[in-house]
């Protein structure tokens, strides 16, 4: 597939060779349509569209790039470009602060289930009594 500049420069090519067609020909022609033409191609070139490229009432250039706006921003403008960072920073302490909570309960709940329990906590860390407990499964079973 050609990029559009490919093919401008296509359409570019093909206009210079009409254009060259037209001019080995025109040479031939008699004078009245010789005059014709070139009239034609006066009317032509007056009545072609002016392209006009106007850049966006706030545009600047600085550093090679083009900003939008203006060059120094108030201290409104400071603040409202920082507010999108600061809303971010606080949402991520807001979802740390949240979830370490979460965990200290959960801890606080095994705790407390471990702490009220007919056994004391140095049997759950008995291999014995992990195989005990998997005997006991298979006998419900």
């Amino acid at each position: 597939m050609k990029s559009p500049y490919q093919n401008q420069m296509d359409q570019d090519q093909f206009g210079f060779l009409i254009a060259s067609r037209l001019s080995d020909i025109e040479e031939n022609l008699p004078h009245n349509v010789s005059e014709r033409l070139r009239a034609a191609r006066t009317r032509a070139v007056a009545n072609r569209k002016i392209v006009n490229v106007r850049t966006a009432g706030g545009a600047f250039e600085s550093a090679g790039a083009l900003t939008l706006g203006n060059e120094r921003l108030s201290g409104w403008g400071r603040l409202a470009a920082a507010a999108p960072l600061l809303a971010l920073a606080l949402g991520l302490v807001f979802i740390t602060v949240v979830q370490n909570d979460f965990r200290a309960n959960e801890l606080a709940e095994i705790d407390a289930a471990l702490l009220t329990d007919d056994l004391p906590p140095e049997a759950y860390a008995d291999p014995g009594f992990t195989h005990f407990l998997k005997l006991r499964l298979e006998q419900n079973q």
